[in-house]
């Protein structure tokens, strides 16, 4: 029965076009609702019993704010979309607050020498991600048509919110940009020979087309070191690169930096919204520029300036 559930949660996302993201996150809290009740069918409990998980987890588990409110609207997907039936008010419960809190911005010098800490195709990821405001996913899965050196334009397909936007492409990662894709269509092509060379096309594409699995505008542009062969298909497939391999290159390169603020591969992108204000480039710009819905968003990087828009100096500065 659990099991059918949680097939009908999937199929229920999938069909409202939910990001992958979503799905086995929402999945995991329903399977741990079902778990915290006794394995009891989510159709017997109330919306008190889903009141009692919630403040569970904010009083046992001491899960943050934000952790807290995607348990709810797991739980509330569940009950209208897969139950049809609406949980409504949950008693005794309100969506935690999210403190607010500032970004970790690392200056110029520092992130000079945290990319020079770095190599390969983990650095020329680093270098988008503060370069051109990219978040890791949407770094990762890039493929080779999103990108126009000439231009020096990035296409970001379906980023956060399923959104399309248009980013710069830095002229610095230009070079290293055409050198790994020379190295990444000679391991294409490599690929290609041992009967190979497929990657994931969205949604029905691969159906429509299937001769573009292997066409070289849809390969990503950082591919994974190993192949897997699809159950399905029966193919040989490459996959993007995956983004604890990043993560633990920044990891590393931020210790072997030296540097004592906690950095990880988002701060690059608050690096590049921070420095971008320092450089005089208005707020609406790099709204368009990172993809945010709501300017608010954008103003938290305000608050991260050495100096207000104002001007002010410290008194101990006047002396």
């Amino acid at each position: 029965m659990r099991s059918r559930l949680l097939d009908n949660v999937r199929s229920s996302l999938r069909v409202r076009h939910y990001s992958r993201r979503t799905e086995d996150a929402y999945v995991a809290w329903v399977r741990r609702y079902v778990r915290w009740s006794g394995l009891r069918h989510p159709s017997e409990l109330t919306s008190h019993d889903v009141g009692r998980f919630l403040t569970s987890l904010a009083t046992d588990a001491q899960v943050t704010a934000s952790t807290q409110n995607q348990a709810l609207a797991a739980l509330q997907f569940l009950y209208r979309d897969v139950l049809g039936d609406p949980l409504g008010v949950v008693p005794g419960l309100a969506p935690a607050k999210r403190p607010k809190r500032l970004p970790v911005v690392l200056t110029r010098e520092e992130v000079d020498r945290v990319l020079s800490c770095m190599h390969g195709a983990s650095r020329l990821v680093a270098m988008l991600l503060y370069g051109s405001g990219l978040r890791l996913l949407e770094a990762l899965t890039l493929r080779v048509k999103d990108v126009d050196v000439a231009s020096r334009s990035i296409v970001v397909r379906a980023g956060k919110g399923d959104k399309d936007r248009v980013t710069m492409l830095p002229d610095a990662a230009c070079a290293p940009l055409v050198d790994h894709l020379d190295a990444v269509r000679s391991q294409h092509d490599a690929d290609r020979s041992a009967g190979g060379g497929y990657v994931v096309l969205p949604n029905a594409l691969l159906r429509k087309s299937p001769l573009l699995g292997t066409a070289w505008p849809w390969q990503w542009i950082f591919p994974a070191t190993r192949t897997y062969l699809d159950a399905a298909s029966g193919v040989r497939r490459r996959h993007h690169l995956h983004e604890s391999a990043v993560q633990r290159a920044v990891r590393v390169a931020v210790l072997q930096a030296g540097l004592t603020k906690r950095a990880t591969c988002h701060t690059f992108r608050h690096s590049f919204a921070t420095h971008l204000l320092e450089g005089g480039y208005d707020i609406r710009t790099i709204q368009e520029l990172l993809g945010h819905r709501d300017v608010s968003t954008t103003m938290i990087y305000t608050h991260v300036l050495n100096r207000s828009a104002s001007g002010v100096r410290s008194p101990l500065d006047m002396h």
